[in-house]
C-alpha cells in the first residue's frame, strides 16, 4: 500500500466506528469492533493490492467484525434478577445422594466413565466411544457392568448398614 497504516487509521477510523455502532449500538462492543478491525486491517495491510478503496474495504471489514461481536453475544449466557418457576427436576449436582458418589468414584476408571458420559451425561454410546476409545459395543457393555457393579456396591452398604 502506498500510504502509512497510519494515516489510514486517521482517515478512516471515524466512518469504521460510526459502522460498528450503527450495528452493535453506542458501547464496548462498538469499541471493541472497531479494535478488532483495524487489527485484521494492519495484519492484511502489507498484501493490499495499490488500487484498492481503503474505506469500502475497511468498512466491509468492520461489518464482519460487528456481526462476530453480535454472534458472540448470542452464544454468553444472559445474567437475569428472575429465578425460573419451578426448580429443576434433575436436581442439583452435588446435593444429597453423596454416597452414590463415593460408589461411582470406586467403580473401574472404563465403567466410571462410561456410566458417567452415558447415563449422567446423556451421550449415545457411539460418542462416548469416540471419547474413551473403543467400539460403542464395548462402551455399552462397560456401561453395563458398571450399573451392575454400582447396584452390587450399594446393596452391600445398605446390608452393611442393617447389620
Amino acid at each position: 500500500m502506498q500510504q502509512p497504516f497510519e494515516t489510514a487509521v486517521a482517515q478512516h477510523g471515524d466512518t469504521v466506528l460510526r459502522v460498528c455502532r450503527a450495528v452493535l449500538g453506542a458501547g464496548p462492543d462498538a469499541d471493541d469492533a472497531w479494535s478488532e478491525t483495524f487489527l485484521a486491517a494492519l495484519r492484511s495491510w502489507p498484501d493490499l493490492d495499490e488500487d484498492t478503496n481503503v474505506q469500502a474495504w475497511l468498512v466491509r471489514v468492520a461489518h464482519r467484525k460487528a456481526i462476530d461481536v453480535t454472534r458472540s453475544r448470542a452464544r454468553q449466557a444472559v445474567p437475569t434478577d428472575d429465578l425460573p418457576d419451578l426448580p429443576s427436576s434433575l436436581g442439583n449436582p452435588g446435593e444429597g445422594g453423596g454416597d452414590l458418589w463415593q460408589v461411582v468414584a470406586r467403580l473401574p476408571e472404563r465403567q466410571r466413565l462410561a456410566v458417567a458420559y452415558h447415563y449422567l451425561g446423556g451421550l449415545p454410546h457411539t460418542q462416548t466411544a469416540e471419547l474413551i476409545g473403543g467400539t460403542p459395543a464395548a462402551v455399552r457393555r462397560a456401561a453395563s457392568d458398571g450399573i451392575a457393579r454400582l447396584r452390587a456396591m450399594l446393596a452391600d452398604d445398605r446390608q452393611g448398614e442393617m447389620s
